[in-house]
């Protein structure tokens, strides 16, 4: 696609889909869905090489969302690309559907892993990066952490697998918009130095600004040109960003809208849009 208006557009209309969707849910996590809405929807619309006719296509890339609580971000986007009916949206944690408040990779075409368990997605991930080195496949993975996930010691212990094993058909995302469901990460328990962190673990650093959609199609360039070590791209997001009430609260980030609310979000994403077109 690479069409930078275009995608912009799609950002937007995932955007609206995850807040809607968990205010008929009346349960869901929007603050860490919206503020990666930008990352997915780059990668589903126009890094992946994937088909939504076909999801286990064989040489397809795969995706991760290893905060999986965040998964109406991923339904979304799914939803956006063909993989299913929009109208599934709607049955989001219902008894039911297939659209529960975590990805299940056994119902839900085009998700990869079943995830929920904070820390364990880069470690899924880097089973797939390994397994197509091993196989000679070139497919690439990607997966998304969140800031407050790093506090997991098993994503450290993931990060040294993949630089050891040079894993560089893998890229990681890190959402850092720095607040958890406790309050801000900084302050539950401070992650930061990021970039040093991971340098020190033997990974490419990249650090962007997450909600820009040319530097993350730049980003995601540069880690495919970079040979021998795993890429991270370090993503300074904004949580419940597009939605005035949402950026920056705490509260939202697993409390879902009222209806009000919701008419309120969305008429602001439609009016940003009517802006940017």
């Amino acid at each position: 696609m690479s069409n930078i208006k275009l995608l912009k557009e799609k950002a937007s209309n995932v955007r609206k889909d995850i807040v809607q969707m968990i205010c008929a849910a009346k349960s869901g996590h929007p603050g860490g869905s919206l503020s990666a809405a930008d990352i997915v929807t780059a990668l589903y619309f126009d890094e992946m090489n994937i088909d939504p006719a076909n999801p286990k296509m064989e040489g397809r890339d795969r995706f991760v969302l290893s905060k999986g609580h965040a998964a109406p971000v991923i339904y979304a986007a799914l939803a956006e690309r063909g993989y299913f009916s929009k109208d599934l949206l709607g049955t989001l944690r219902q008894y039911g559907s297939i659209l529960q408040g975590h990805p299940d990779m056994k119902k839900v075409p085009g998700v990869e892993i079943s995830t929920g368990s904070l820390g364990q997605g880069l470690s899924v991930a880097n089973g797939m990066a390994l397994s197509a080195k091993i196989s000679k496949e070139d497919f690439r993975t990607y997966v998304l952490m969140g800031d407050g996930e790093l506090q997991e010691g098993q994503i450290w212990e993931a990060a040294m697998t993949a630089a050891h094993y040079k894993l560089d058909n893998i890229c990681a995302f890190v959402d850092f918009n720095n607040l958890q469901i406790d309050g801000n990460v900084d302050k539950v328990m401070g992650v930061e130095p990021l970039d040093k962190k991971w340098e020190a673990f033997g990974w490419n650093v990249l650090k962007i600004d997450g909600h820009d959609m040319e530097a993350i199609l730049d980003a995601l360039a540069k880690a495919k040109e970079c040979k021998g070590k795993p890429t991270v791209i370090i993503a300074e997001t904004t949580k419940g960003k597009g939605v005035s009430f949402m950026e920056n609260v705490c509260g939202f980030h697993g409390v879902a809208p009222t209806e009000e609310e919701t008419a309120k979000a969305v008429a602001e994403l439609e009016h940003v849009e009517k802006i940017e077109a």
